[in-house]
């Protein structure tokens, strides 16, 4: 689409190459832009240069995209918002629309969908800034001549006819004296049917207008004698109701009552959306319920296999004593046959270990965590371990004190899986490094766990934070441990990165929000 220069919009993405490649796409559009890879410094710069279109992602660290739009709205109402979210993110976008956002694209992003919304909003904050004019124009009225006002109404009755939104106003009387053209749409009563013959209650059912009148007149939505964002429902010509979302506000002349204006926005789209949400979440319930079919097959397996050794050695065992006194072969087959049963026996608890740990995972605790602290303990609890596997650590710990807002316990779990893990995958001894650091320009405290080992097959790679995935031997584990450190990341606002080349080892890396 093309605009013209004055069009200023602030783009709000904490992903460079988004931000980038949209603001280069704006501007050749012809569109003034400025960006900002953060709710706060986006909010600074709307201040600043105060845009007309906001276009910001949701989920961003800090405050996030709904956070920038409740601020935005409630500082400069009249700036459209068009949030970007990724898909499965409904019940983010239907929250966005309700906090009046213009509208919302889903990403990736099209051209098709970023044009579309712009119109809408380009449209939308038009027609807004011509009803204010018309509100102020209207304010003049008795400094104006009768000829000028009756030319003003004409003009502005034209540009309430544009406006996206339906529009109703009444007198003090509640006869309908403003009827847009998009309400008629809505509702299919003809504009001949209404202005002057029909009243606001008509186009309510009994106990909604009870609680829209009531409400009108308090102060739980939006101030005393305005709503804002408020639900009701509308009947339309054909009987049906109509659930909308209305913004009104009772007018006044001298202190006394003289109407009331209502713009009403379609809630149809956002109920389907919600239906969708809806069979979103039945769709999860049967995935889930197949995750306890493949979880009760793992078990099974993974469990099955030590057992048979198990029952096989104890077999062997009661044969050697059914032969009689133990001599020194017997003995030492039988001594044999008793750690393999003791090792067997380990495996299967284990096995047990990961299956609690990962499904009966608590919510976190919260607090202060220091860095350095929580390192040295898990170098600590590690240490044994490392020495019997021949594994030499070398650690670089930044010497400035790094902390994080989070369960030291959860966290010292996330650190001591990778340990383990990086061990596993080294049988003949090898390097491990454990590294801190804060990475300034995106507030993050980054913990590197790299091991010397075969590193990951990368057809495996996008696979190995899924529950019972596994690319270690067999006895090794059941594939929970990086599946278990991928779901504390994210109740901790932070994530797991992994970087490996075949030969060459692998790190992994969790990146935590700085306190």
């Amino acid at each position: 689409m093309t605009a013209h220069p004055c069009w200023k919009i602030v783009l709000i993405d904490d992903e460079e190459d988004i931000r980038e490649v949209m603001a280069i796409a704006l501007q050749d559009a012809g569109f003034t832009v400025a960006a900002a890879a953060d709710g706060e410094s986006g909010l600074q710069l709307c201040e600043d240069s105060r845009p007309q279109i906001v276009i910001t992602d949701i989920r961003m660290p800090g405050i996030d995209g709904l956070q920038v739009l409740q601020t935005l709205k409630r500082k400069y109402p009249d700036i459209e918002v068009i949030v970007a979210t990724a898909f499965g993110e409904m019940d983010l976008a239907i929250r966005a629309l309700q906090l009046d956002a213009s509208d919302f694209i889903t990403k990736p992003i099209s051209d098709e969908a970023l044009d579309l919304a712009l119109k809408r909003a380009m449209a939308r904050y038009t027609s807004r800034k011509q009803l204010k004019d018309y509100t102020a124009l209207l304010e003049k009225e008795k400094a104006e001549t009768s000829q000028e006002l009756l030319k003003s109404i004409a003009f502005q009755r034209n540009l309430i006819e544009s406006s996206m939104d339906g529009i109703m106003g009444c007198d003090d009387s509640g006869t309908v004296v403003i009827y847009n053209h998009n309400l008629e749409q809505l509702l299919g009563f003809p504009k001949q049917e209404v202005l002057q013959k029909m009243t606001f209650k008509q186009f309510f059912p009994a106990e909604a207008l009870a609680h829209f009148t009531d409400d009108l007149s308090g102060n739980a939505y939006g101030g005393q004698n305005r709503l804002f964002l408020y639900e009701t429902h509308l009947i339309a010509k054909s009987g049906r109701e109509i659930p909308v979302q209305v913004s009104a506000v009772l007018l006044f002349d001298q202190d006394r009552p003289s109407g009331r204006v209502c713009f009403f926005r379609d809630l149809r789209e956002i109920r389907k959306l919600e239906r969708e949400i809806s069979d979103q979440a039945r769709i999860l319930h049967q995935d889930k319920m197949m995750s306890l079919g493949r979880l009760a097959a793992s078990v099974v397996h993974e469990i099955n296999n030590p057992l048979s050794g198990i029952l096989n050695y104890l077999r062997l065992m009661g044969r050697i004593l059914a032969q009689g006194s133990l001599a020194a072969d017997r003995q030492e087959k039988f001594q044999h046959y008793l750690e393999l049963v003791e090792n067997e026996t380990g495996r299967c608890s284990q096995i047990v270990s990961s299956l609690l740990s990962f499904s009966r995972r608590s919510p976190p605790s919260f607090g202060n965590v220091q860095i350095d602290e929580l390192l040295q303990r898990c170098i600590l609890l590690s240490r044994h371990k490392l020495e019997l596997n021949n594994i030499r650590l070398e650690s670089n710990l930044e010497p400035n004190a790094l902390s994080v807002i989070g369960d030291f316990n959860q966290l010292q779990q996330c650190v001591i899986n990778l340990i383990f893990n990086a061990i596993d995958v080294m049988p003949e001894g090898g390097t491990l490094n454990l590294d801190a650091r804060h990475d300034a320009e995106k507030e993050l405290v980054i913990i590197s766990v790299k091991d010397s080992g075969p590193g990951i097959d990368p057809a495996d790679l996008p696979h190995i934070f899924e529950p019972f995935v596994t690319t270690k031997n067999e006895g090794y584990g059941v594939g929970l441990g990086l599946s278990t450190v991928y779901g504390i990341m994210e109740q901790h606002s932070g994530s797991i990165d992994v970087d490996s080349r075949p030969g060459q080892g692998a790190t992994f890396m969790l990146k935590l929000p700085v306190a």
